[in-house]
């Protein structure tokens, strides 16, 4: 029951929070969150697979340190970074707004 009060009261929280921030603010901190996400994925996806940075063919091992910590890159590079781990990427673009009928498209599939 405690873990299902902490949720709550952390969602109230960013809830709370989110009430006294103009949307434009809101946006912005969610695309840097978003960002973050991404580089601290790569590193996680490259470590489950058991891959070091050194055994990444077309990188040097510093460079796949340097494109795991950056916050935006060419999808030309992530897709060069899934390749040599054995991966394919996909990219959707889809309605923000819930309520149109539209479905996602997928522009790259890799």
């Amino acid at each position: 029951m405690k873990t299902t009060n902490k949720k709550k009261n952390e969602i109230d929280f960013v809830d709370e929070l989110a009430s006294t921030l103009s949307k434009d603010r809101i946006k912005n901190a969610q695309s840097e969150a978003g960002k973050e996400i991404l580089q601290i994925r790569l590193a996680e996806i490259r470590e489950k697979l058991s891959i070091r940075q050194e055994d990444i063919k077309s990188f040097s091992q510093s460079s796949v340190s340097k494109l795991e910590s950056r916050k935006d890159m060419k999808i030309s590079t992530l897709i060069e970074y899934l390749d040599n781990l054995g991966l394919s990427i996909e990219i959707k673009a889809y309605p923000k707004n819930k309520n149109k009928k539209s479905e996602e498209i997928v522009l790259l599939k890799e």
